[in-house]
């Protein structure tokens, strides 16, 4: 005979968001989000990227429902927030699939693979071309 389970409490996920990579742990708590070991007003000191942040917990009311624990590498501090929005959402999901359909209708769910062109060989510039001649 299979054994009901509990509803998870704890929740992993990883978010991307151009070259920044962000490793998300979520459980019940107060609502207090840790970035690389400092508090969310610190690592991110502009409000606009606090508020991209918040944005997924936000849609599901969960603001004071879940502690974040997060990790996150690379890229700069605006891509790093649009991958800490993208796991928060992620780890969301896995912990409650009825929350999935708010979440995907805000976009969050969506990976931003919107990434810097690399420059070609033998130009100046990912799109700079050298410069046309008729004559």
């Amino acid at each position: 005979m299979a054994e009901a389970t509990a509803p998870a409490t704890t929740s992993a996920a990883t978010g991307k968001r151009k070259s920044a990579i962000a490793r998300v742990h979520l459980k019940l708590g107060t609502g207090q989000i840790v970035v690389n070991g400092r508090s969310l007003d610190e690592y991110f000191p502009r409000e606009s990227l606090r508020m991209l942040v918040r944005q997924p917990l936000e849609t599901v009311n969960a603001v004071t429902t879940y502690d974040v624990a997060a990790s996150i590498h690379g890229g700069g501090v605006t891509g790093q927030a649009g991958a800490l929005r993208h796991g928060i959402a992620r780890a969301l999901e896995k912990l409650d699939e009825g929350l999935r359909p708010p979440l995907k209708r805000n976009g969050f769910l969506t990976r931003d693979a919107r990434k810097k062109e690399r420059k070609k060989y033998g130009q100046r510039g990912a799109r700079a071309r050298f410069q046309f001649s008729k004559r």
